[in-house]
């Protein structure tokens, strides 16, 4: 464990000194192969042969999926159904982001790509309607965070592969929880701009033939999640698959239907999606060579015995995972975090009965406060770079979010039969 123990410190280290976090896990994990007099080598070829894993495929595609629909028209188009169904309430701008972020979530699968493409909408009509802007982004941020857990979802994919445990159902056990998050949020925003007086004086309420006309105009982007979602559920494409239908349908819909994209825009979309592909990739290269390392230096049998020799009470356990992911969420990519807690802690949990499927939306929800809490929310810097605002005045003004998200996370985890009720219907 003293090996362990080094590795972490020059991880903190490299992280405090401001390196990117793919370079962070390299070091680290070169630094406690030389101690332990294994090749270096061992890390190239473990990111080389993890990596190589056709389902990983569907990250690339995903993230070209939702470039492709938030250029297309998709995400407007969501906006405005939502606000038929919000009309004139307090918070209702508000109250549509949350509404728009989790359609579009459904159908991106990426939570930066949910706060770009519905906050580069909703923040200035915040703005017009006097929100606080500082509020209106840290609310996009915070709303935009439903990517990682509405499936389909990048997050959900790695969290799949690195547990061993089936795409199709986590992507089922999903859906409460986003629910019931989402509600959560909306509740928060409804009553901050009760106080605050943040109310759309310009909306009609909520009618039903303007709800009738929003829906058929946002009934090809409706149409999305169904197709990708009722695919891998029906048996017909694997996760894989249903990520390069989405491409495919996405390029249909906003080339063809909506007429939105324009075939000289279509090299620009593609650059934008290899260049966050590989930010994402170099991260996963290197943290599965760590993750490998700890498992070969039986790191997670070890923390096992430790923390069972203080409690093997599994809300006590969930607890200390919940507050250590929370921690390193502010400096960790959600990828790394996936890779190297899920062998770590799932084992303990498991063997104290726990569903490695509610152990991973636990996770999940981890990682959506991850992308809200700097230096490392990548929610947060989106939002920021929409508002103009400092880091901290929003990250002041996302703190009630946190807090009914953190609310929301430990009443799912005291009862997993919520989280468990749609798996258990299909599966």
């Amino acid at each position: 464990m003293h090996i362990f123990g080094i590795m972490m410190a020059v991880f903190g280290i490299t992280i405090f000194m401001g390196l990117p976090i793919a370079y962070s896990i390299g070091i680290s994990g070169i630094t406690a192969l030389v101690m332990s007099g294994m090749s270096i080598e061992f890390i190239a070829k473990t990111a080389f042969t993890g990596l190589d894993s056709y389902t990983f495929l569907a990250i690339p595609m995903f993230i070209l999926a939702g470039l492709l629909m938030e250029t297309g028209g998709i995400s407007k188009r969501l906006v405005r159904l939502a606000s038929s169904l919000v009309g004139d309430i307090y918070g209702g701008l508000g109250i549509v982001t949350i509404f728009a972020c989790f359609f579009f979530a459904a159908i991106s699968g990426s939570s930066p790509a949910t706060v770009a493409a519905i906050g580069s909408m909703m923040i200035p009509a915040m703005e017009k309607e006097k929100y606080d802007t500082a509020f209106a982004g840290a609310l996009t941020a915070a709303a935009g965070s439903l990517g990682v857990l509405v499936p389909p979802s990048i997050t959900m994919i790695i969290y799949a592969i690195t547990a061993e445990v089936s795409i199709g159902e986590l992507f089922m056990a999903g859906f409460l929880p986003g629910i019931l998050i989402a509600i959560s949020l909306m509740i928060t925003v409804y009553f901050i701009s009760k106080k605050k007086g943040y109310r759309n004086v310009h909306a009609k309420k909520a009618n039903l033939k303007d709800f009738l006309a929003a829906f058929s105009d946002a009934k090809w982007s409706l149409a999305t999640p169904l197709i990708i979602l009722g695919g891998i559920y029906s048996g017909v494409f694997t996760p894989t698959e249903s990520a390069i239908v989405a491409v495919l349908y996405a390029f249909i819909i906003g080339v063809f239907v909506h007429k939105e994209i324009k075939l000289k825009e279509i090299p620009d979309i593609l650059t934008k999606a290899a260049l966050t592909t590989s930010t994402v990739v170099i991260i996963l290269g290197f943290a599965i060579a760590f993750a490998r390392y700890l498992t070969l230096a039986q790191i997670p049998q070890q923390l096992a015995q430790i923390i069972l020799s203080w409690t093997n009470n599994v809300y006590m356990i969930y607890l200390l995972f919940i507050i250590l992911a929370f921690i390193t969420g502010t400096f960790m990519a959600t990828e790394a975090q996936i890779l190297i807690f899920t062998p770590m802690f799932l084992p303990i949990l498991k063997n104290l009965g726990v569903s490695p499927i509610h152990f991973g939306i636990i996770f999940i929800i981890a990682a959506q406060l991850g992308f809200l809490t700097p230096p490392v929310g990548v929610n947060l810097f989106v939002a920021q770079g929409l508002t103009n605002c400092s880091m901290v005045t929003i990250s002041r003004r996302v703190a009630p979010f946190l807090v009914a998200m953190t609310i929301t996370q430990l009443l799912l985890m005291f009862f997993p039969s919520i989280v468990m009720f749609v798996p258990k219907l299909f599966f």
